[in-house]
């Protein structure tokens, strides 16, 4: 079988890339499939800049895709990115520029993620999938966001109302698509 060429990765790292752990890519057996719900990779990426933790560190997945399909990598994956609670050591988190429920995360009123996923996106996101596949030789499973962190939070408007606290890649994700793309099974969580 012929060396498939990689997808064009544009390396930007995070200032504290140092403060993230380390592993070997061997560990790696699951993709998480995120959307920022943001705007735009802009925003996506002050919120990635921001220290949140002790270590000097803050939540953000390996990879982004654009909705023009260009990629950005802002964590190398010998390092562990915080991008899901219970699965970051031995995961890839990839996140697509997608609003989501942006501004609104938690209002009760404001759940529906109405943004459809750009074909140059999907098709970027498969490309690298891909690449993963060929390079990361444990690499078996692929999650979307929503089913790897299910816990409820009290909604903004209302606290006595409860809303998911994580509803990506969402409703419009093309599950059956990428899934007929890459050799990767679902993990059930």
């Amino acid at each position: 079988m012929p060396e498939r060429a990689p997808p064009r990765i544009d390396p930007q790292p995070l200032p504290y890339v140092a403060q993230l752990g380390e592993r070997a890519p061997a560990e790696v057996d699951l993709v998480v499939i995120h959307c920022t719900e943001l705007p735009d990779l802009e925003m996506a990426r002050r919120y990635g800049e921001r220290v949140l933790y002790d270590s000097g560190s803050g939540n953000s997945g390996h990879y982004y895709i654009d909705r023009d399909g260009s990629i950005v990598q802002y964590v190398p994956v010998e390092r562990v990115a915080h991008h899901v609670s219970g699965y970051n050591p031995r995961s890839i988190g990839i996140e697509l520029v997608n609003s989501g429920r942006y501004p609104h995360w938690l209002d009760s009123r404001h759940q529906e993620m109405s943004e459809a996923y750009p074909d140059a996106q999907i098709a970027a996101l498969i490309d690298l999938l891909q690449h993963l596949c060929h390079t990361l030789p444990g690499l078996r499973h692929i999650a979307g966001h929503e089913s790897l962190d299910t816990r409820l939070e009290p909604a903004s408007d209302d606290p006595e109302r409860q809303v998911a606290r994580k509803r990506d890649p969402g409703p419009l994700f093309p599950w059956p698509r990428v899934l007929a793309a890459v050799a990767l099974e679902p993990l059930a969580p």
